[in-house]
């Protein structure tokens, strides 16, 4: 066959939020995938927000929607993203017997229950408009194969992790349209005690008045049909319920490194805090009030050692399906507690990334930068400070946080600058 004749295979998916269609998604045999907006979707002004970036109201979101996403073998990050890092991703890819780098399989297989509220369908061939296939000019669609294991969910991360469903308080792994409405992290083969960590820094968190989702210890015991991993011997997981979900409907979500398009590789070295807060102060429902939140949340992620506030763990929920607000907060662990000698959080704060270097001008820099009214956002800082000097020591002591680790973090208190330590 000539090069004139050669006929390009590609598998569709059909891309979906809130029901409507938001474009098809094109999987070809050598890596490459290109996503096409609907044009009906592109067109229409008081469309869902699929992300940020396609708001109406977001720089060049026109422009960025009139052309296609091409990429190879990763897909482009808005959709990247939503994919798991990590031993879930390879225990997916494991199981679909495919490449943990062949993103557009591991998302087609994942597309019924991703992050958010998007829904990615594999098409029949007979079911891909012929639209499509004349954007790709000598284009043949194929029928996507997928040899897989039963479960089906996706949630961003490294963590080992389950979206499950709680029925009479016991956790099940969701299957087909029903939908998790708990996030279970499972105990870690590597680090000691970090659901006990993680639920001790969320409730210590919440205190200061950081909005936290509701969170739980569960016994192992209680979790039913998960894959056959190899797991510690500890008897408690760690629940947190999902914000996106509200019974069997989404709530559509992204995180901060799908708003920047960069890849997960990219969270701790792309961007600072002051990008973050700037987009939420000017693109936010209520910019102000998410914008004060996000302080609260840089001060308490270096009052617990908190050092993987990456892109990733800062995330913007559309409850309305259109305007943004900032999500709940997640992910909040004490990781000094497992990296020995650990000064540093994962993005730069008013030229720092020192967590012993923190004055009140890093914050007032910050401020500064993000364009927000520093009169409005140090009063934040000094009640949240207030509560946790007030309630933290003595809530420490009642917390189920492994002995250790609870005295790895008194002595990271005490080495705070003055305004910002905790005296026991």
């Amino acid at each position: 066959m000539s090069k004139v004749d050669h006929i390009d295979e590609i598998s569709v998916l059909r891309l979906t939020l809130h029901g409507r269609l938001v474009g098809y998604l094109s999987g070809f045999q050598n890596g490459r995938n290109v996503l096409n907006f609907a044009s009906e979707f592109s067109h229409d002004p008081e469309r869902p927000t699929f992300s940020l970036i396609t708001h109406p109201a977001f720089p060049n979101s026109d422009k960025l929607m009139a052309e296609p996403w091409a990429k190879n073998h990763r897909l482009h990050p808005t959709l990247s993203n939503l994919l798991p890092e990590g031993v879930l991703r390879a225990l997916i890819a494991q199981g679909l017997k495919t490449h943990i780098d062949n993103e557009f399989k591991i998302f087609s297989y994942l597309g019924r229950d991703l992050p958010g509220a998007l829904v990615a369908t594999p098409l029949e061939p007979e079911e891909v408009p012929d639209s499509v296939l004349k954007t790709y000019g000598n284009a043949k669609a194929v029928k996507l194969v997928n040899d897989s294991p039963e479960n089906k969910f996706s949630l961003a991360g490294v963590q080992m992790k389950f979206s499950m469903k709680e029925r009479d308080e016991r956790y099940n792994l969701t299957k087909g349209d029903d939908l998790g409405d708990w996030i279970i992290k499972t105990p870690s083969t590597r680090f000691r005690n970090v659901p006990l960590n993680e639920f001790t820094a969320m409730s210590l968190a919440s205190m200061t008045g950081i909005d936290i989702p509701e969170i739980k210890l569960v016994e192992m015991s209680k979790l039913d049909n998960l894959p056959s991993i190899n797991l510690p011997d500890e008897k408690l997981a760690f629940a947190i319920k999902r914000f996106d979900r509200n019974g069997n409907n989404r709530i559509h979500m992204e995180d901060f490194a799908q708003i920047l398009a960069k890849y997960p590789h990219q969270k701790y070295d792309t961007a600072n805090y002051e990008q973050i807060g700037k987009v939420i102060y000017e693109y936010s429902g209520n910019g102000l009030a998410d914008a004060q939140q996000f302080i609260r949340r840089l001060l308490v992620n270096i009052l617990l050692a908190n050092g993987d506030a990456h892109l990733k763990n800062w995330s913007l929920l559309y409850p309305d399906k259109i305007t943004p607000r900032l999500s709940p907060a997640y992910d909040i662990v004490t990781t000094q507690a497992y990296i020995e000698d650990e000064t540093k959080f994962a993005l730069n704060l008013g030229k720092t990334k020192e967590w012993y270097n923190v004055k009140i001008e890093n914050f007032e820099y910050w401020a500064d930068k993000a364009a927000i009214p520093w009169r409005a956002i140090k009063p934040h800082i000094e009640d949240t400070m207030e509560r946790a000097q007030s309630l933290w020591p003595q809530a420490l002591r009642n917390l189920p946080m492994d002995e250790v680790h609870k005295d790895k973090l008194r002595t990271h208190w005490s080495k705070l600058q003055s305004k910002f330590r905790i005296r026991l």
